[in-house]
């Protein structure tokens, strides 16, 4: 059985302002990396514990977080980690 990706609220917010360009680069992160290997993104600690980011642009990242029980994968933010 394959995962699924769902988007919070926030993840929403942070793809309506990247550029088509970026959005498509999500998407194909999504679909080649984050799906066929939910865990290859780096392990976050701290305040992040459980969490995983993926580098998006120089300063963006794709934070999300693996519920594998259900087959889920959800994505948290879609953007920077430097400030707002």
């Amino acid at each position: 059985m394959s995962y699924r990706v769902l988007f919070t609220k926030e993840a929403f917010k942070d793809i309506k302002k990247l550029s088509p360009k970026i959005k498509k680069k999500l998407k194909d992160i999504i679909e080649n990396q984050i799906l066929q290997e939910p865990a290859s993104g780096k392990k976050l600690i701290g305040d992040l514990t459980g969490f995983y980011s993926i580098r998006l642009t120089y300063k963006d990242r794709i934070v999300y977080s693996i519920d594998d029980k259900n087959k889920t994968i959800y994505i948290h933010r879609a953007k920077t980690h430097y400030g707002k």
